[in-house]
């Protein structure tokens, strides 16, 4: 049965950290029903759990972003529950720490099909359910800036207007087969996996927008965000924010007002500035 009525908003990746954050405002700003979404079971429902103890009311259903078959169960509950996604903040991640003693090769391989190549496999199964006036928010980060970027000519291809969706998976594809030859930094690319797979997703996130401008369905937005320097586990908890501040900036971009004509394919910083991501 459809919950027409119902308003829906998505949060990847949620149990805990930034995320969680996001469910918890979307959960006292968004008017609808808001899900807190992730990969293992029994942590996604204690923090619907915890979030319950605040009197607030997220659902919760199991989304693995880097399972095809999660990603398409998830798309049909969707389909069959609701008349469209009205909000979608794909924050679902993973970085590897400075001391990690995988290869280099082995960690760019498993950061780009996590942050980079597993969002593209959400955003081909729930766009096509986005409804007119969706916003979606991308998170990316400090070191998702194009000037981390070495390579000039890296950058100019990344920069370009004309870049295609292909395009770019072959870009972040190339960087992992460098990293595995060992020779990424003679190629342009940076000794960060991490930095290459937010590069990815800010970049994807431009060619998105064009793609929106084209859509029938009319007013959706996308933005990629930094959104601080938080105190998460990703991090290691050194981050100078509270996850409440770091999910500030992605909560004003999923609530973006109707007809949002400047915060629109933008790479937007901490404070709700603009960047110019091509400089930056």
């Amino acid at each position: 049965m459809v919950l027409v009525n119902n308003r829906l908003a998505i949060v990847t990746g949620a149990n805990k950290g930034i995320g969680y954050a996001i469910v918890k405002a979307l959960c006292e700003r968004f008017e609808g029903d808001v899900y807190l979404t992730a990969r293992d079971v029994g942590r996604g429902e204690a923090a619907v759990g915890r979030l319950n103890e605040l009197g607030l009311k997220p659902k919760f259903h199991q989304l693995d972003v880097t399972d095809t078959g999660s990603v398409a169960a998830f798309a049909k509950f969707v389909t069959d529950s609701y008349a469209g996604i009205d909000v979608l903040v794909n924050n679902a991640a993973i970085a590897f720490k400075v001391a990690a003693t995988e290869p280099f090769g082995e960690q760019a391989e498993e950061t780009l099909r996590v942050n980079y190549f597993a969002l593209r496999t959400v955003c081909d199964a729930l766009f096509p359910l986005l409804v007119s006036g969706a916003r979606v928010v991308n998170l990316s980060g400090y070191t998702g800036r194009l000037s981390l970027i070495p390579g000039e000519e890296l950058r100019r291809t990344l920069s370009s207007p004309l870049l295609t969706i292909d395009q770019l998976d072959a870009l972040m594809r190339q960087f992992v087969e460098k990293a595995k030859g060992g020779d990424h930094k003679q190629s342009g690319w940076p000794s960060s996996a991490y930095c290459v797979s937010k590069v990815g997703v800010s970049a994807l996130t431009f060619i998105l927008q064009r793609q929106f401008d084209e859509d029938p369905r009319t007013d959706i937005v996308i933005n990629s965000v930094h959104p601080g320097y938080v105190a998460t586990d990703m991090a290691s908890h050194n981050g100078t924010l509270t996850i409440e501040q770091g999910a500030e900036v992605p909560v004003y971009l999923s609530l973006l007002p109707a007809g949002e004509q400047n915060v629109k394919g933008r790479f937007v910083w901490s404070d709700k500035t603009i960047s110019n991501w091509f400089e930056c």
